[in-house]
């Protein structure tokens, strides 16, 4: 039968306690036992020397009167807990007894006398006529010679008593402190059971090695900080996309900002303040979406879970599936307008007017060229010029004019920014401008645009006279989820906005239009590279 973790544990420290205890229990006999012995010793050694001493004793031991002996120390004996007290001649033969005067004049037994009628005193535990007993032997000087021999003993069954009685008081004072240790070891392991969720050893384990087959399967990097901001666990997709070698041990226990830098998104404040999702933020020079959950127990704060993804994935797919709903606008936008075209072309036709139509086909051609000149020469990137052209023709096709001034200029690309980025950047702000405009009241009002680049920064200015932003959202316009649009999957584009501007060290200005809409103004610092002569020429 398994025990469970709780009760091996209290069976482990009931035993390994009650071992400890018996082997103090019976140290502490021994030691008690043998300062019993030592004790009782110098007790009846004492007290021998004192009845050796007395002047009466002497005198009566000389003139052998057993009478005066016993009429001396009879008193001595009875307020004495000695098991007995004996006075012997120089002949080692018995003149007093405590105990039984039937023994008077017969031999001391124990074969430890001559010794003491050499003068030695001796104290021994020797079989004597009472039974095996301490005792001290003292000689009875007189003029320096022995005259005699005082034994002053205490029975080997009256030690046993006295030890016996240390045994019951040690039993009981460890008994009672046993008790008490089970009862708290009990409790203590009630407490680490608690402590571990009421798991058992085993099935911590197995959780242990899916929680690291499970870290070690996610294609996010996980990161586990304590309340300090100290590593406790890494994953290995966050060491290869924060090109982080070493191995985990030596990561554990390392301040989270030692690792990672910058170290803004780990601000203790702004860590404390709030958790957050899908933040735009850069580790070790890769730009990441990550996310922030405090860890909390028993509503105290353990650490943080930190979970990030490479922002070039999410980026990629975002284009990707950008360019389709761009290719499938684009394609809609034009087969609408060459269907029109066609059926104007059809009507004139078909009523003879030759001359009307021919004029009709060089109108078209007129106008789209000069927006495809102007755009081609005004803007070196061709995915620049693409992006361009498609909002223009998608505008035209919801009945709004997209006017460029004639400052317009790009003839580098920022190098702070990915073509991916700063695509991402115009595109959003005009499509902003054309939702903003579509629901203003008829009829809508052109958008302006100027894109113009000098030796300091690059301009990007949107103006629309659409329905403008209300004053409770301009100070979160920028946060993820902030919109103005009651539908559609909306509230992340001037968040990325924000980001990709801020993180470069850019501005963002966004004033009221008159007599309506809103101008939004992206400075953009000119750290660029320049395309080549042969791209521009391309375009």
């Amino acid at each position: 039968m398994k025990l469970r973790f709780q009760t091996k544990l209290f069976l482990y420290l009931a035993i390994f306690n009650t071992a400890i205890f018996i082997t103090q229990g019976v140290w502490q006999y021994t030691r008690l036992n043998d300062k019993l012995y030592k004790d009782t010793a110098i007790r009846t050694h004492k007290e021998a020397e004192y009845i050796a001493q007395l002047s009466a004793l002497k005198r009566d031991i000389l003139n052998r009167d057993t009478t005066a002996i016993k009429r001396l120390l009879s008193p001595l004996a009875a307020s004495s807990d000695a098991s007995f007290i004996v006075v012997g001649d120089a002949h080692a033969k018995h003149l007093y007894h405590s105990r039984d005067e039937k023994l008077i004049g017969t031999p001391l037994v124990g074969n430890d006398n001559a010794r003491v009628l050499e003068g030695y005193q001796i104290t021994t535990v020797r079989h004597g006529t009472l039974g095996m007993s301490l005792r001290s032997k003292v000689p009875v000087l007189y003029q320096g010679r022995v005259i005699g021999i005082v034994s002053v003993g205490y029975l080997k069954s009256y030690l046993n008593d006295a030890s016996a009685q240390n045994i019951v008081h040690i039993s009981l004072s460890l008994l009672l402190l046993l008790c008490c240790l089970y009862l708290f070891s009990w409790c203590f392991t009630r407490h680490i059971k608690k402590q571990i969720f009421f798991l058992e050893p085993r099935e911590i384990g197995v959780l242990v090695r899916q929680q690291k087959a499970m870290m070690e399967a996610m294609y996010e990097g996980v990161i586990v900080i304590d309340d300090c901001g100290r590593i406790q666990l890494i994953n290995r997709a966050a060491k290869v996309w924060l090109n982080l070698p070493q191995k985990n041990r030596l990561l554990r226990g390392k301040p989270i900002t030692s690792v990672i830098h910058p170290i803004t998104f780990f601000e203790p404040q702004v860590m404390l303040n709030q958790d957050t999702h899908d933040e735009v933020a850069v580790f070790n020079k890769l730009t990441v979406i990550a996310n922030r959950v405090r860890i909390m127990l028993e509503n105290k704060l353990q650490g943080w879970v930190i979970s990030f993804r490479d922002s070039n994935d999410i980026s990629s797919l975002n284009d990707q599936l950008s360019q389709v709903k761009s290719h499938i606008n684009d394609l809609r936008i034009v087969r609408h307008e060459y269907r029109n075209q066609l059926s104007t072309l059809t009507g004139l036709l078909s009523l003879g007017h030759v001359d009307e139509a021919l004029s009709f086909i060089q109108a078209q051609s007129q106008h789209t060229q000069q927006v495809l000149d102007f755009i081609s020469t005004r803007f070196c990137s061709p995915l620049i010029c693409g992006l361009l052209l498609g909002k223009y023709s998608r505008a035209c096709e919801k009945g709004i004019i997209l006017l460029f001034d004639a400052g317009c200029w790009l003839k580098t690309m920022p190098e702070s920014l990915s073509d991916s980025e700063f695509i991402s950047v115009i595109g959003n702000v005009l499509d902003n401008a054309i939702e903003a405009t579509l629901r203003a009241p008829s009829p809508q009002m052109p958008i302006e645009i100027l894109i113009r680049q000098n030796a300091e920064e690059i301009l990007i200015e949107v103006a629309d006279q659409g329905i403008g932003i209300a004053d409770s959202l301009k100070s979160t316009l920028f946060e993820p989820g902030i919109t103005s649009k009651t539908e559609g999957d909306h509230g992340l584009g001037l968040h990325l906005i924000s980001t990709y501007i801020k993180r470069v060290g850019g501005v963002i200005e966004v004033t009221d239009n008159v007599p309506n809409g809103t101008i939004f103004s992206l400075y953009i610092p000119a750290s660029t590279v320049g395309l080549s002569e042969e791209k521009c020429n391309a375009v």
